[in-house]
């Protein structure tokens, strides 16, 4: 399939699409369990439909991160390290899943997600409050952002969750701040991902357009909503959206034994 008819309904599916998942994934992340099904089922394959993919979330992890940046909540120039590790890892990882098998991946990332979901759901540390930075900025750019761009760029799923767990766990963040400077992390692996699909053909551009007008809107509705709402709407968030995550890579990995 080399292009898609969409008429006014699938247009209209495809900007409501990026609305929800914008501001879902703006809080909590996992947009993607919410619009890839969609390219899909409207009968992209699955080339297309990840490519399409990076195009319509970039739109909203820039949303999000420009309303974050304007509310203060995020200092760029303290993150240009971490912006360019996740960048460079974000390519390197675009670059080598051409030619690498991901299986192994799919294969450990549901447990991993569980395990994340579990820590977000009963650790009593997590909240708004700041607390003590246990490495460094420039160790957090080199081996995180980096790490986490890279697997973003190689494989995907849950790239905020593992960014969010970072911040929180090691940068000392609290929720709120470790959702904003995921946002912008998060955009920078979209964007550097999407850079190696612009001339490959396989985005379809008024789709991902469609679906990135919602996400516009709804990344900065769910930014403003972290801001106002705090811990109380995004951790319960981060957990089922983990969870759903986790699901669906178990059931992919299922489906994939099933008819092999």
């Amino acid at each position: 399939m080399t292009s898609l008819e969409l008429d006014l309904l699938l247009i209209l599916t495809f900007l409501f699409t990026g609305l929800v998942a914008g501001t879902i994934d703006a809080i909590a992340g996992g947009g993607g369990l919410i619009t890839l099904p969609v390219l899909l089922a409207s009968g992209l394959s699955p080339v297309q439909a990840l490519a399409t993919n990076k195009l319509q979330g970039s739109f909203g992890t820039f949303a999000a991160s420009a309303y974050f940046v304007r509310r203060g909540q995020v200092n760029l120039g303290e993150m240009r390290g971490m912006i360019l590790c996740t960048f460079l890892g974000s390519a390197a990882g675009t670059l080598l899943v051409q030619h690498i098998d991901n299986s192994i991946l799919a294969g450990i990332m549901p447990a991993l997600l569980i395990l994340i979901a579990l820590y977000f759901a009963f650790s009593p540390k997590i909240s708004d409050l700041d607390r003590e930075r246990r490495i460094g900025t420039t160790l957090f750019a080199v081996g995180i952002s980096s790490a986490v761009g890279f697997y973003d760029g190689f494989f995907g799923p849950g790239t905020g969750t593992f960014f969010m767990l970072a911040f929180v766990t090691l940068a000392g963040f609290g929720l709120a701040r470790a959702t904003a400077h995921t946002k912008v992390l998060n955009f920078t692996s979209n964007f550097a991902a999407l850079l190696f699909f612009l001339f490959s053909g396989h985005i379809l551009w008024l789709a991902g357009l469609a679906m990135g007008l919602g996400q516009l809107i709804g990344g900065q509705l769910g930014a403003r909503l972290v801001v106002t709402r705090g811990t109380r709407l995004i951790r319960p968030l981060i957990v089922t959206i983990t969870l759903l995550m986790s699901a669906k890579l178990l059931l992919d990995r299922f489906d994939l034994s099933l008819f092999s």
